[in-house]
């Protein structure tokens, strides 16, 4: 894993992001109503939200709970400036790799929103989380399973190491009790290959691919992704595999 190229593409794509971003903007939300439903007002009182990227789960959380404290983390220093009219004595942001920096403990809630699929070891990252959550406290995510984009990885061998819903909750077993599992698959369509390919440019995925396309496999991609996923209405597909995860810290 290329944390550096991660960086720097989503650096790129933080202005347009928000934009492309509809089906992350679908997941923020969906993952807004869970806390809701699930978490109880106590949950709220120290929140960690890890790879907070542009804000978009950032300002649908905020917008339904009023959190005590708010740490809000992203492997981009650059999408401080998304925060500017947050920022303040009770919602901070740090920058740097999740995977690597020392966050406070006695968390209430630790969250992730469309981020964890980025990281080097989830497993380690969960047992870690766990020691930084309160008795009480509760972790929440969603990520993506194995089907992730699975249109352009059948063409070009690029996708993440993406762990299935059950691998998921055998690596949280041992400290958190699940409250809520659950997938689904989402797709989106698009006039032409191109324009998957500019998508994705767009939200910072191109992260996943370190080579640069050449005229013909361009081509050569387009042709064979309009070839084998064209719709009946002439455009063509791209899905999402996002996973959802509503867990509670097994009190030590």
């Amino acid at each position: 894993m290329d944390k550096g190229l991660i960086r720097r593409r989503f650096a790129r794509a933080a202005s347009t992001y928000p934009e492309q971003a509809n089906i992350q903007r679908q997941i923020a939300e969906k993952m807004t109503r869970l806390i809701r439903r699930y978490l109880p007002a106590s949950a709220h009182r120290s929140v960690l939200e890890v790879g907070c990227g542009t804000g978009l789960f950032t300002r649908s959380y905020l917008h339904d709970v009023k959190p005590g404290q708010l740490c809000l983390n992203d492997i981009c220093p650059e999408v401080a400036g998304c925060f500017k009219d947050l920022l303040g004595d009770r919602i901070r942001f740090f920058a740097g790799d999740a995977e690597r920096l020392n966050f406070p403990a006695g968390q209430s809630l630790i969250a992730s929103c469309s981020a964890l699929q980025w990281f080097e070891s989830p497993q380690r990252f969960f047992h870690r989380c766990s020691h930084l959550l309160t008795n009480d406290g509760y972790f929440t995510f969603s990520t993506f399973g194995k089907e992730n984009l699975t249109e352009v990885a059948s063409l070009t061998g690029a996708t993440l190491p993406y762990l299935s819903l059950e691998e998921l909750k055998e690596a949280l077993r041992s400290d958190y009790e699940l409250l809520y599992c659950h997938e689904e698959k989402l797709s989106l369509s698009f006039q032409s290959p191109m324009d998957v390919l500019k998508h994705l440019k767009a939200t910072g995925v191109t992260g996943i691919r370190q080579s640069q396309w050449t005229k013909g496999s361009l081509a050569t991609f387009c042709n064979r992704y309009q070839e084998i996923y064209s719709q009946p209405d002439h455009t063509v597909r791209l899905t999402y595999h996002p996973i959802y995860i509503i867990a509670k810290k097994i009190a030590s």
